[in-house]
């Protein structure tokens, strides 16, 4: 399994940005995506999911409101929409999947709930 984050950048406080993960290199159809960050000094947090078979989503109460997790068009990726960008949101930023059973319909946004990893994209928030 190969997870690329793509989409970081530097954006003007209340700007916007999309990051993008995309998944490779398996055939399983039940799986989540996990959206982490962290900054320099902080503990890594998960900020959303998703359940890709069910749509399920979660979203941190920190970023409620201004960060939107969707599937893309593009097979196996999912995006992160980010708006009204804040200084406290510059971190690098990790997708991350887990593959769960068939009937299993939420996601969690714990990191240790995820085997696979991507190597982050930083978001920096800056006038």
């Amino acid at each position: 399994v190969q997870l690329q984050a793509s989409g970081g950048g530097l954006v003007q406080p209340g700007g916007s940005l999309r990051l993008s993960c995309a998944a490779s290199g398996f055939w399983n159809a039940d799986y989540n995506i996990g959206w982490f960050r962290q900054a320099p000094g902080k503990e890594r947090e998960g900020v959303s999911c998703i359940n890709i078979r069910y749509g399920t989503l979660r979203v941190a109460d920190s970023v409620k409101g201004r960060l939107t997790i969707s599937r893309a068009n593009a097979k196996n990726t999912v995006d992160l929409q980010m708006t009204s960008l804040k200084p406290e949101d510059t971190s690098i930023y990790y997708c991350a999947m887990s593959f769960v059973p068939s009937l299993f319909a939420d996601c969690r946004l714990q990191d240790n709930a995820y085997g696979y990893w991507g190597q982050g994209t930083q978001v920096t928030v800056s006038s």
